[in-house]
C-alpha cells in the first residue's frame, strides 16, 4: 500500500482522453505515492478527502466546503496558470499551499495573442470569406482603408509573462509599446523597452489593446463600458488572459455601436460559448475556444510540472510556484532554492 495518497476528481481537464497519471508519477517515482480518483462531485470528494496527502486539482471547481473537509493535505497543486477555479482563499486559511504552472505555456499563449492581432488587424476572416463566397473584388478595397502595422501602438493591461513575451513578438513587426501595471515599477517595464502608461494614457492612445490581467477577485470585471469609450474608435482589443475580467455586455456595446473596431478573443465571460452570445455574430470578431496554450507540448509539460510540485512539497520542500506565498513560512517544508529563480515564493 502505498504511504502517500494524492486525490485527484476522475478523468481529464483540458484533454478528451484521460492518457493515465505516467506524466506526473515521473517525479514521484521512489517516494511511495499513488494517485487516487474520486467523483467528480463535492460530496465524492469530501467523502474521499480524509487523510489524503496532497489534491491534484483539476477538472471541476474546488469550492471553500472541499477545501475544509481536507485533514492532512499538505498541497493543492493545479496544472494549470489560472487558480480561478480553486477557493486559494479557503486553502490559505488552512495553510495549505497552491500551486500552478506559471510559465509552462508562456510561448504558445503569446503566440496565439499575436496571431489574433494579425489576423484581426488585416481582417483575415473577412477575407477569407470573400474568396470563398465568390466576393473577390471586394478584398482590396477594405483593406486599402487599413493602416500599415508599422509604427502603431499595442499597449498591454498587465505586464507579466505573457504580455513580455508578445512584446517580443510585436517588436520586430515596428509596433510601438506600452503598459499598464500598478504591481510592477516602472524601471522593470522600461528595462523591457516598453513605454510605462497610466490606464487612461494606453487606452486613449493605442491601436491594439491586449489583456493579460488574471482572474483574481480584484481583477474580475476590471475593464468596463467608460474605459472601451476611451479607446480609439479604429482599436482592436485582444483577450488571452481572463473572460471574467471584462464586463462583456460593455465589450458587446462598444463593438455594436462603433466605440471599437474589433476584437480577438481567446476567452468569454461564460465558457463555452453560449448560442446566443451577440459575439459569434460578429464579422469583426475572431474567436478561438480558451486554447492559446495548447500545443503538442501542453499535456505533458503540465503534467510533468504538477508532478515536481507535488514531489517537491510531499518530501518536504518549498514549491516552485505557490500563489499563496504566506503559508510557506509556516508549513514545516524546508526552503531548498540556493539561488533566485525569478518566480514564486523563492524569488
Amino acid at each position: 500500500m502505498a504511504l502517500l495518497r494524492i486525490l485527484t476528481p476522475a478523468g481529464a481537464s483540458f484533454t478528451t482522453a484521460g492518457g493515465g497519471y505516467g506524466y506526473e508519477m515521473e517525479a514521484l517515482e521512489g517516494l511511495g505515492a499513488e494517485i487516487v480518483e474520486c467523483p467528480t462531485t463535492e460530496e465524492g470528494f469530501i467523502a474521499a478527502a480524509k487523510g489524503v496527502d496532497a489534491v491534484y486539482a483539476k477538472g471541476m471547481k474546488f469550492t471553500r466546503r472541499m477545501i475544509e473537509a481536507l485533514d492532512a493535505c499538505r498541497i493543492i497543486a493545479l496544472g494549470s496558470v489560472g487558480v480561478d477555479y480553486v477557493d486559494v482563499a479557503a486553502a490559505t486559511a488552512k495553510g495549505i499551499p497552491v500551486t500552478n504552472c506559471p510559465d509552462t505555456f508562456i510561448e504558445e499563449v503569446a503566440d496565439h495573442a499575436m496571431m489574433l492581432l494579425l489576423a484581426a488587424h488585416r481582417r483575415a476572416l473577412e477575407q477569407d470569406r470573400m474568396v470563398r463566397e465568390g466576393r473577390w473584388s471586394e478584398g482590396r478595397p477594405q483593406l486599402l482603408q487599413v493602416p500599415r502595422l508599422m509604427g502603431m501602438t499595442l499597449g498591454f493591461i498587465a505586464f507579466g509573462r505573457v504580455a513580455r513575451a508578445v512584446a517580443e513578438r510585436a517588436r520586430p513587426f515596428g509596433l510601438r509599446l506600452m503598459a499598464y501595471d500598478p504591481f510592477l515599477d516602472e524601471l522593470a517595464i522600461g528595462a523591457a523597452g516598453v513605454e510605462p502608461a497610466s490606464l487612461s494614457e494606453l487606452l486613449s492612445r493605442s491601436d491594439f489593446i491586449s489583456m493579460h490581467l488574471p482572474a483574481t477577485p480584484e481583477a474580475v470585471g476590471f475593464l468596463k463600458e467608460h474605459h472601451f469609450r476611451q479607446m480609439k474608435k479604429t482599436a482592436i482589443f485582444i483577450n488571452t488572459g481572463r473572460g471574467p475580467t471584462v464586463v462583456e455586455a460593455a465589450l458587446i456595446k462598444a463593438l455594436q455601436d462603433g466605440w471599437i473596431a474589433g476584437a480577438g478573443l481567446d476567452v468569454l465571460e461564460v465558457e463555452p460559448a453560449k448560442p446566443d452570445n451577440p459575439l459569434l455574430k460578429m464579422t469583426n470578431v475572431i474567436l478561438s475556444p480558451h486554447n492559446a496554450s495548447a500545443s503538442a507540448r501542453f499535456d505533458p509539460a503540465r503534467k510533468r510540472r504538477v508532478g515536481r510540485e507535488l514531489a517537491l512539497v510531499l518530501s518536504g520542500r518549498w514549491p516552485m510556484s505557490c500563489v499563496n506565498p504566506t503559508v510557506l513560512p509556516g508549513s514545516g517544508l524546508r526552503r531548498w532554492q540556493p539561488v533566485s529563480m525569478e518566480r514564486g515564493p523563492n524569488a
